[in-house]
């Protein structure tokens, strides 16, 4: 496998305890793992994210929150800080999803500040951009990523580009009732959001694009073989591991047979 490719779930509000620490345990026992060039990662939710990482502490498998504050510390009911992120064991924040911008309120600005204290925290940001389907819809979609990209990384050190990670996941093609973007479409859009990472930074160029959005068995090859698609983000077709891990050894397979000899 010559391609560097990251592959990830989140199980968003889902788990128990008990459930988290069985699926970290089937997942860690997998050889698929030690595919060269293939880098993966798991989201929990907080009450499991210190439980997690110490199942999967010694793997390759990388550990990531589901969100964070950017205060190290203060009077924020119900927040958790980057300082408490590092304390669990992650090495991944997810910042920015879609379901956090529009249940939650959080705005570019709000992202901004967390891809700050996410980097300064030696934590790598998973910063989610996408489009809603009435921006998809008259067209607007290469614009509403380009803003949502550039202002995340306002201000941002260009050295510390390289630490990022994003993730396309349009609005529409997230959740039970999503439709997943064509592999073309896909391609399309990451090649967009790479331009403009470009612009930002020499270093742009280089962050890992994943796509996610209704990512299944069914779709994961033909997307996994786009040029500028770097990675999966995977939903419910996750949440459990043998499904994951159906996944991860579809995309490993078609991945090493179109590798050049």
């Amino acid at each position: 496998m010559e391609k560097r490719f990251w592959i990830g779930t989140s199980w968003k509000m889902n788990k128990t305890l008990s459930e988290a620490k069985a699926y970290a345990s089937v997942l860690r026992q997998s050889a698929v793992w030690g595919t060269v060039g293939l880098r993966g990662f798991v989201v929990p939710p907080f009450t499991a994210l210190a439980a997690v990482a110490r199942e999967l502490e010694g793997s390759p498998i990388l550990v990531g929150a589901q969100t964070m504050h950017w205060a190290d510390h203060g009077p924020y009911t119900g927040e958790i800080s980057p300082r408490m992120v590092v304390d669990c064991g992650a090495r991944i924040v997810e910042l920015g999803h879609s379901e956090r911008r529009g249940s939650f309120g959080e705005t570019d600005r709000d992202v901004n500040r967390k891809v700050k204290a996410a980097l300064g925290h030696g934590l790598r940001p998973l910063v989610c951009v996408g489009e809603t389907a009435e921006e998809n819809r008259v067209g607007a979609g290469p614009e509403t990523v380009s803003r949502q990209v550039k202002m995340a990384f306002h201000g941002v050190d260009a050295r510390l580009f390289s630490r990022a990670l994003i993730a396309y996941e349009p609005v529409w093609a997230i959740g039970e009732q999503g439709r997943p973007a064509s592999a073309d479409y896909a391609n399309a859009m990451h090649g967009t959001i790479r331009a403009v990472l470009a612009g930002l930074s020499p270093e742009g160029a280089s962050v890992p694009i994943l796509y996610g959005g209704s990512v299944a068995e069914g779709n994961s090859a033909a997307l996994a073989l786009q040029p500028e698609v770097d990675g999966l983000f995977v939903g419910r077709a996750a949440w459990e591991a043998e499904g994951f891990l159906r996944i991860v050894e579809s995309v490993v397979a078609v991945v090493a047979a179109e590798a050049p000899v």
